[in-house]
């Protein structure tokens, strides 16, 4: 029979032991939060004008507008530049696409493209363990080295470049242009043959993206989404087709919020939705000279292919539940710079080794409006012409020559209207947040800003040149060439 001082001790022994799983249990570490899934939708020539949720006519865009109520609508977003392979290699690296030698429109067999050695979003996110898929419009080089399982991709479904590039573009001195294929992983797929077929690329694309969500689902996932409509040539599947009161263009819309719809439902029936930052935005402005094929710049001036604001303010729709505030209206200055640096830290990766241009803006993201990320912005073009640099609401575009459409009547069903890429603009200053259409000229009531914002230009010159002046930047880096024998 145990003594009563060895009772005591033999219960001391189970206190101090059932004592010690209490600390322990209370002094556990919570289980890790699971990083966020992405998923960046990317349209090609869509205006700022063009969502119903933006002022769009005709037709509507549900899908769309659910997601501006369901997160926050940035206004003031600015796409890097306002023309395709530029903005996109802008987009997915951080940095100002003159900083890396990228600039224009790169057609096919392109000499070069988006140098492997630049550390993309799919890098990045695929460094941290992120399954990382692309369904849509590359245009970042079409040759194999530069195709995205080559730049952090580990699956792609799409087309390489934008799909008037192709024999039946409406100017015939365009037609030695090769047939255009889809690609899948680095190997030329079926041929793009007309436009019944180019109908089914949003199809095809939505069906893709499902796709990689359901195989991906229990992991984390990249998913980048850059449909190639609504550029031209404008096709919708025959479901879509006659739709709308606003013709093809209208059609065209309503599939795309369609297809924004499959891969959001897809993401709610998976379980996924509250754990997903999904981020919607634009490459540029609208064609304008296309006429009733063309989108609506929401009343800014200009469109694609200037450095006005019709030509690089689009729409910016992001969403996260619990995250990201619903019903919010952002006017803060934002660009598509900024979208790696934010995603990268809000999935514990790491930023780039080498330096980019773009600004984390997760607090304004999440609802701090007393943060302001970003104050300035160059506004390049052409190879590397500085046309205007911007500093909160106010904007010195240089004298330039340039695009306008501005006095030419539009085109009609599918054919361009004229334009002329000649245009001698002046320099001019204008306060964005009185005069967003950029049509008074105020240089003469406000030399002091005129100062300022020349101060900015001239450091912008120093770090990636102007060919206007005929200077060049000491920041630059090489894009990728075509290696012998490719």
């Amino acid at each position: 029979m145990m003594s009563t001082r060895s009772l005591r001790l033999f219960l001391s022994v189970l206190l101090l032991a059932g004592t010690g799983l209490l600390i322990t249990a209370w002094v556990r570490k919570p289980a890790p939060v699971a990083p966020p899934n992405v998923v960046l939708f990317f349209m090609d020539d869509l205006g700022y004008g063009d969502l119903s949720c933006t002022g769009a006519l005709d037709y509507t865009t549900p899908n769309l507008d659910r997601m501006a109520a369901e997160g926050t609508r940035f206004t003031n977003f600015l796409a890097a530049q306002a023309v395709c392979s530029a903005s996109r290699a802008a987009l997915l690296t951080g940095c100002y696409p003159n900083r890396l030698g990228i600039y224009g429109a790169l057609g096919p067999n392109s000499l070069i493209g988006l140098n492997p050695n630049e550390e993309t979003l799919a890098d990045l996110l695929k460094e941290r363990g992120y399954a990382t898929g692309m369904f849509g419009k590359w245009h970042l080089g079409d040759n194999k080295q530069f195709l995205p399982l080559q730049q952090g991709f580990d699956e792609y479904y799409g087309v390489p470049y934008s799909h008037d590039m192709w024999p039946l573009h409406p100017n015939q001195a365009a037609a030695h242009y090769p047939a255009l294929r889809w690609i899948e992983g680095n190997e030329p797929k079926q041929e793009i043959r007309n436009l019944d077929d180019a109908g089914k690329i949003t199809e095809t694309i939505t069906e893709r993206a499902v796709s990689f969500i359901r195989n991906h689902k229990k992991k984390p996932f990249f998913l980048y989404v850059p449909h190639p409509l609504p550029h031209v040539p404008l096709a919708a599947s025959p479901k879509f087709k006659g739709k709308s009161e606003r013709g093809i263009f209208g059609d065209v819309l309503m599939e795309l919020d369609w297809s924004v719809g499959q891969i959001m439902s897809e993401l709610k029936q998976q379980g996924l939705d509250k754990n997903t930052l999904v981020i919607f935005i634009s490459d540029n402005g609208p064609w304008l000279n296309y006429g009733d094929h063309a989108g609506s710049s929401g009343g800014f001036r200009e469109g694609k292919g200037t450095s006005f604001e019709g030509g690089h303010r689009v729409p910016c729709l992001v969403r996260w539940p619990g995250v990201v505030p619903a019903g919010r209206v952002s006017n803060k200055l934002l660009t598509a710079l900024d979208i790696l640096p934010t995603v990268t830290k809000l999935c514990g990766a790491r930023l780039p080794k080498q330096r980019i241009d773009g600004v984390d803006w997760i607090a304004l993201l999440k609802g701090d409006n007393t943060v302001t990320p970003r104050d300035k912005f160059y506004y390049y073009y052409r190879k590397n012409s500085l046309e205007a640099v911007r500093e909160g609401d106010w904007k010195l575009v240089f004298a330039h020559p340039g695009r306008t459409y501005e006095g030419f009547l539009p085109g009609q069903n599918g054919q361009p209207g004229p334009s002329t890429e000649t245009h001698e603009f002046a320099t001019a200053l204008y306060d964005l947040r009185r005069d967003p259409g950029e049509r008074y000229d105020v240089r003469e009531q406000h030399p002091d800003v005129v100062a300022k914002l020349e101060k900015i230009a001239e450091e912008a010159r120093a770090d990636l040149g102007d060919d206007l002046q005929k200077r060049t930047g000491a920041n630059v880096r090489e894009p990728g060439r075509l290696t012998s024998g490719q």
